[in-house]
């Protein structure tokens, strides 16, 4: 095992990934000489050549565009968007070309390709810049789309998603990029827990919390501070956005009961939507209490210095798991304003 951040464990899942196939190349603006903004591929370059790792002009969609003529030749690109705000002039290409090739060719064209996305808030960035995109690319059918929440999985996912014949988009929870944890690099994917599937990060009984990214650590806060008020909550970390591991989701909440979800994403037709929605479909009869989300507010991201009431904290979770366990006076509803902060 090895002391990794989760940043340097991208990059060395990133290094591994290359090691073991020379058809697998990464591009991306500044990626190379800079090693990128976050430095999550520093010494890449160095190591395997500026044709294997390419820094690309400032065109996103001219840079998935390539990737995606890559792999039609046979290669397996990874391609770095360098903020997730950034992600939108390639959309095109990615809904268009990226998620339906596969389909279109009736199964003869196949897309190994990764695309790694910067996301989310909590650095003190503006909008562009800590933007939570991932409902638009669940939406689209033929993408996988993935979110690790520490160092282990952050390098054994990215290696499995560069393994993958299936296009992935990989999104990396920047506000963790330096949390540090135990790496196995030696992990063989064999004996690896599938990219698709959810795990229970903390056992409980009274009440479960999903969620994914960095909210984990979060969710994980916040269960800690419950246990001091005699409270057990369970704590699911989706790891994989689309599929969806909805038999870890409600094998939970049948035992609970009762279920918070929480994202940092706008609300309205949000990743939580859809988990309230397919968790009231598969265990109503074993519901305690209506479900709750905490999210952050549909408005675009706001400046760095209000990001605190944006992002959901502890408090807001835990304010939440009162409601779904009524305990105390619940916060009146607030009727959605022009500006749609709920």
């Amino acid at each position: 095992m090895t002391s990794l951040t989760l940043g340097g464990a991208i990059g060395a899942g990133l290094a591994r990934a290359m090691e073991d196939d020379d058809r697998v190349l990464v591009m991306g603006e500044d990626i190379g000489k800079l090693g990128g903004v976050f430095r999550v591929t520093d010494g890449l370059q160095r190591r395997f050549g500026a044709q294997r790792v390419i820094d690309t002009p400032l065109a996103e969609a001219g840079i998935v565009g390539t990737a995606v003529g890559l792999a039609l030749r046979g290669y397996r690109p990874v391609v770095e968007i360098q903020f997730d705000g950034f992600v939108y002039p390639a959309f095109d290409q990615i809904v268009c070309q990226v998620a339906k090739l596969h389909y279109r060719s009736s199964g003869r064209i196949r897309m190994p390709l990764v695309i790694r996305i910067p996301w989310a808030g909590g650095v003190g960035a503006a909008e562009h810049h800590s933007e939570s995109p991932e409902a638009y690319f669940v939406h689209t059918a033929g993408l996988r789309v993935v979110a690790p929440s520490n160092p282990q999985d952050a390098h054994v996912m990215l290696r499995q998603a560069v393994a993958s014949d299936d296009p992935v988009i990989f999104f990396e929870p920047k506000r963790l990029y330096h949390a540090k944890g135990e790496v196995d690099v030696d992990t063989d994917l064999a004996d690896a827990p599938p990219m698709h599937l959810a795990r229970v990060a903390r056992e409980g009984s009274d009440a479960t919390v999903v969620t994914y990214g960095a909210q984990v650590r979060t969710a994980l806060d916040a269960a800690v501070a419950a246990e001091d008020e005699g409270l057990s909550l369970e704590v699911i970390d989706l790891r994989s956005l689309s599929p969806l591991d909805m038999n870890t989701v409600a094998a939970s909440v049948r035992k609970t009961g009762r279920v918070v979800v929480t994202h940092e994403a706008a609300r309205e037709a949000g990743m939580g939507a859809e988990l309230v929605a397919s968790i009231t479909e598969q265990c109503f009869e074993y519901l305690e209490a209506p479900p709750a989300r905490v999210t952050g507010h549909d408005i675009p991201y706001p400046p760095s210095k209000l990001e605190k009431h944006h992002v959901p904290d502890l408090d807001r979770i835990l304010h939440a798991v009162d409601r779904v366990l009524e305990r105390g006076a619940a916060a009146p509803t607030v009727a959605t304003t022009e500006g749609g902060v709920r």
